[in-house]
């Protein structure tokens, strides 16, 4: 009876190191991704359809705010609505994808040359890897939400990286970038 119990404790502490420790695991393992430019490796750690469905939510939602009432209520404002809604989706779209981050983190490095952010000051040396999630907070918003604040610089609001557990791992599945509500 002893060894029963003592199993059934040792599983509970294994699953909850497993479900406490598995966040931590998968911002460790989006960083290393990040740092790589490795987007094989990154579409393991990011739901990319449910990312693109809130990124244009947000969008949608923060044209809509800045265009204020007066623009909602005439003709030309909702033709305007729909323009934006498909401009603004279709860069979603696009960029929101593996190819897109790979795209991005190649546009970093391009950047970072040009910079001359190059490790060691050699003209040929490799770029700076980008580090996003270096300083970044970490804090569980409920047990199946994990929040990951990736500090933007000053006057910013914080972008907000959450993941939630699908399966066997966590993921990330939302992107809060904190756009202002006000026109």
């Amino acid at each position: 009876m002893k060894k029963l119990i003592g199993i059934l404790v040792l599983l509970i502490v294994v699953m909850a190191g497993w479900w406490f420790g598995g966040p931590y695991l998968t911002v460790h393992g989006l960083s290393k991704a990040i740092e790589q430019r490795d987007t094989a490796r990154l579409e393991r750690y990011v739901d990319f359809p449910r990312v693109r469905t809130s990124l244009r939510a947000q969008l949608n939602d923060y044209l809509v705010r800045q265009a204020g009432p007066e623009v909602a209520a005439s003709p030309f404002g909702a033709l305007l609505y729909g323009l934006g809604d498909q401009l603004g989706g279709a860069a979603v779209e696009t960029m929101v994808t593996p190819t897109g981050i790979g795209a991005m983190l190649q546009g970093h490095v391009l950047w970072k040359r040009g910079r001359n952010e190059l490790q060691g000051g050699d003209a040929f040396g490799t770029t700076e890897p980008a580090r996003p999630l270096k300083n970044a907070e970490h804090h569980f918003e409920a047990l199946d939400r994990f929040v990951v604040d990736v500090d933007r610089g000053p006057g910013q609001p914080p972008l907000k990286v959450v993941l939630e557990p699908q399966g066997l791992r966590w993921k990330v599945v939302d992107l809060q970038l904190g756009m202002s509500a006000t026109p």
